[in-house]
Order: structure tokens, then sequence, then C-alpha cells
């Protein structure tokens, strides 16, 4: 029978290991925190904050870091665990699992929804947004907000009284 000192360390948790794992590469490639932080499109904070353990960071990050550190996946295939972890922490079940697509049939689309990621979509909604300061601040700006503006023809009778 084989018996463990209670002094023998317990395997470190998979959050441990991402952390020790982020910092490492990113030690051993000679990048600060902000020069990660500046190539992955996070914060400084972020990458200080999961570091140190007081964020879990996510998949996103994971990934993210995964490709500039050039770890080959070893942050991505740890973060099923971290998720776990972090659930656990939250007192979840865990991640919901997105709703399996049908085959031969396109996901259906949310309506008002737009991805971040997709440029076109986030320049669309900023000039929706200019639109919408534009016609607080300024009042009506399209051609039938326009035309309500504008006071009724003057009655030519009116000049004859």
């Amino acid at each position: 029978m084989e018996h463990t000192s209670p002094s023998s360390p317990a395997p470190p948790a998979a959050s441990e290991r991402f952390r020790w794992e982020l910092r490492n590469c990113r030690v051993r490639r000679g990048l600060t925190q902000r020069a990660l932080a500046d190539l992955v499109r996070f914060s400084r904070e972020t990458v200080a904050a999961v570091e140190s353990g007081r964020r879990f960071g996510s998949h996103e990050f994971a990934l993210r870091c995964d490709d500039v550190l050039g770890t080959d996946g070893r942050l991505a295939a740890l973060w099923p665990q971290v998720a776990a972890e972090q659930a656990a922490a939250d007192g979840r079940r865990g991640p919901r699992a997105s709703p399996p697509v049908r085959p031969n049939r396109p996901a259906p689309r949310q309506r008002d929804r737009r991805d971040a990621r997709d440029p076109g979509a986030v320049v669309d909604a900023i000039d929706e947004l200019r639109e919408l300061i534009g016609q607080v601040l300024n009042g009506p700006t399209g051609p039938d907000d326009a035309q309500r503006s504008q006071p009724p023809p003057a009655d030519p009778r009116d000049d004859q009284r």
C-alpha cells in the first residue's frame, strides 16, 4: 500500500499552472506585462490580475497568449480545467454549453446583436450612436424630422386680413 506523507505537496490546481505557464513564458520571451497586454489586446491590469490569481482570465485571453507567446496551445489546453475551477469558485455548475447547431441548417441569428470582432459592425454601431447623439443634442436630423420641425406654410388669406 502506497502512503503519501502529509508534507508532500498536492498537485497544483489548473489555475495555478495556468498562471505559472503564463508568467514563465512571458518572462522567457522578455516581455513585460504591458508589452504582452499590448500584443494580446487586453489591459496590463488584466495580465497582472491573471498572473497574480486575482482573476481567472478568459478562453479568448488564453488563445491570444498562446498565439503571441508561442506556447503550442498549452494555455488553451489548461483552460477547461481553469473554467471548471472558476465555476466552482463562483458557485456555479460550469459554463453553459451553447445549443447544438443542426446540420444543414444555418445557426439562427439573433436580432440586434452585433459581432464586436467585425470592424464593419463596429463602424455601423458608432455611426448609429453618432446619429442618436446628434438627434438628442441638435434636434431632428432626417428629412422626415426636418419637415415636422418646420412651421406650417403660411396661409395666403392671412395677408389679406
